[in-house]
């Protein structure tokens, strides 16, 4: 079997790392840059906080700020459109996994126009040529978009959301500074933040994992573990929010290569359908998935228990297992995230829906234990 594995280029990492990008841009030749980044960001300064150093630089750029949360197809074309009325040449994605995602299918259009209705690069498209060049800076630490390799985009026709999988949009380089999170909410961080450990997770267990994404998912659980309690309890602190910062993107190198699971098969229907932000869905889900994968899992278990300092001595493989799911339980507890579907305005009359588009989710196969539609009912009952 062949294993293949994509990272960046190049990554910075560190609170004030903003500040290497106009060495960045000499460095590459660029010329001008479409900045995509979201309204929020902008009102509330975190996006000046990047546009600030590229104005000190003398680096010329146009702004598209229209970035919705769940982008969709619409978002994506306005933002081509942008990029061609701007005549940029690379992009700067300031924001979380919205604005790198809506960020990736602009470069990916702009250098491969046969794609331009968007719907075609759902799954695994065949473009020819790299994106055009995207410098990702994250607000949030979850999605790890900077390093990924996949991209998800809102059809709105059929109100579904497609998972796109392409190593030509990988960003050219990653600026991941903890300082453009410290104003993230504490509702925002503990979600983002239980989307990052659901990558960890689910890339751990997944059928694709193998001796070198294990290595960075589990590095990245015990990151997580530690680091979340401190960065929503105490958000101004720069160890929990470096800490997270690198263990999301750490999380990312290696489910981008190895793939997911039902927990992100079952979010990304929550989205499309109801606008649940991702890292709501995925985090409100992590705990009964982790509990419906536990009988094929256990060995990997038995690690995520060591890794989160739950494992003692002498423990069986069951008791250690059991102790892994409890410590993600409490986690999700401590910071809020053990949400149920009602909270959200989501009853039972809506759970054939989404399952129907669960099932289907590109990542939904990699489940480590086989799944049904009849499961995915279950599953979304025990969190309503």
């Amino acid at each position: 079997m062949v294993n293949r594995f994509i990272l960046n280029e190049v990554s910075y990492f560190g609170p004030g790392a903003r500040r290497e990008l106009p060495g960045v841009v000499s460095r590459l030749g660029f010329n001008k840059a479409l900045v995509v980044t979201d309204k929020g960001l902008m009102r509330f300064g975190v996006a000046g906080m990047v546009l600030d150093v590229m104005d000190q630089a003398g680096i010329r750029y146009e702004v598209f700020d229209d970035v919705k949360p769940n982008p969709t197809v619409t978002n994506v074309r306005d933002g081509i459109e942008a990029c061609k009325r701007a005549g940029a040449d690379f992009i700067v994605a300031i924001g979380g996994g919205s604005s790198m995602d809506t960020a990736k299918g602009i470069g990916i259009v702009m250098n491969n126009p046969e794609f331009a209705d968007i719907v075609s690069l759902e799954g695994v498209a065949a473009t020819r040529k790299k994106s055009l060049p995207i410098i990702a800076l994250p607000t949030t630490a979850g999605t790890a978009a900077e390093t990924t390799i996949n991209y998800v985009i809102i059809d709105e026709k059929r109100q579904a959301k497609m998972v796109c999988v392409d190593p030509n949009d990988i960003p050219c380089v990653a600026i991941v500074d903890a300082e453009l999170m410290y104003s993230l909410p504490k509702s925002l961080t503990a979600a983002t933040g239980m989307d990052a450990m659901t990558h960890a997770i689910e890339g751990l267990i997944t059928k694709g994992a193998w001796e070198l994404s294990d290595m960075f998912e589990i590095k990245a659980i015990e990151m997580i573990y530690r680091n979340l309690p401190i960065a929503v309890e105490e958000p101004q602190n720069p160890v929990g929010r470096n800490g997270m910062a690198v263990a999301q993107y750490v999380a990312g190198m290696a489910f981008s290569n190895v793939g997911l699971g039902v927990d992100h098969g079952m979010a990304h229907p929550l989205s499309a359908l109801f606008d649940v932000p991702h890292g709501v869905a995925c985090a409100m889900l992590l705990p009964a998935v982790m509990r419906f994968n536990m009988p094929v899992a256990k060995e990997k278990y038995v690690r995520i228990a060591k890794a989160c300092g739950v494992y003692q001595s002498g423990m069986s493989t069951d008791e250690a297992a059991e102790a892994a799911c409890k410590a993600i339980e409490e986690l999700s507890e401590r910071v809020g995230t053990n949400k149920r579907l009602r909270d959200l305005g989501i009853g039972e009359s809506d759970i054939e829906a989404l399952a129907e588009q669960a099932i289907n989710d590109v990542c939904t196969p990699g489940n480590p234990r086989s799944v049904t539609k009849g499961d995915i009912i279950d599953l979304y009952h025990r969190i309503l």
